[in-house]
């Protein structure tokens, strides 16, 4: 496991406030995780939170930039954006920035696994009367009964 930076560590420290967060390496960052559930991003030494339909006008609306790398020769925008400027270096700022980000990881687990759960409970299955069986020594005369030969001249 790569060693964290101390960007990593000072802002780990700047979460303290929030709780139990954690980063674990992934892909050349840093994924920061709350509860289980990622909600930041700390790649090439910046911090990026978490953000849904719910808070990316919060975000935007300070000047913040989303996270976009590369694929293919295009530029992907990913849910994950800098929190304001005035908010990077300071845990009291910071804070409630990364419980928007917080929620909205929650609210995206909730909602991937709402798409995973059926549509509509199906009612339970009826149980049938169990046929009606057949006797155990009709079924073996018949299973003994041989098709008659027909005799070729």
């Amino acid at each position: 496991m790569p060693r964290m930076d101390s960007f990593v560590e000072y802002t780990l420290e700047l979460l303290e406030p929030l709780g139990a967060v954690q980063a674990r390496s992934m892909f050349g960052g840093w994924g920061l995780y709350f509860g289980g559930r990622m909600f930041g991003l700390i790649i090439q030494g910046q911090l990026y939170l978490k953000t849904d339909d719910v808070t990316r006008a919060d975000f935007e609306a300070e000047g913040c930039r989303p996270f976009i790398y590369r694929s293919r020769g295009k530029e992907q925008p990913m849910s994950y954006w800098t929190p304001p400027a005035d908010a990077e270096d300071d845990g009291r700022r910071l804070l409630p920035w990364a419980r928007r980000a917080v929620d909205a990881s929650n609210r995206a687990a909730m909602k991937k696994a709402a798409k995973k759960a059926p549509a509509a409970k199906k009612a339970p299955a009826v149980k049938k009367a169990p046929a009606a069986k057949k006797a155990p020594a009709a079924k073996k005369a018949a299973a003994k009964k041989k098709p008659a030969r027909v005799r070729r001249s």
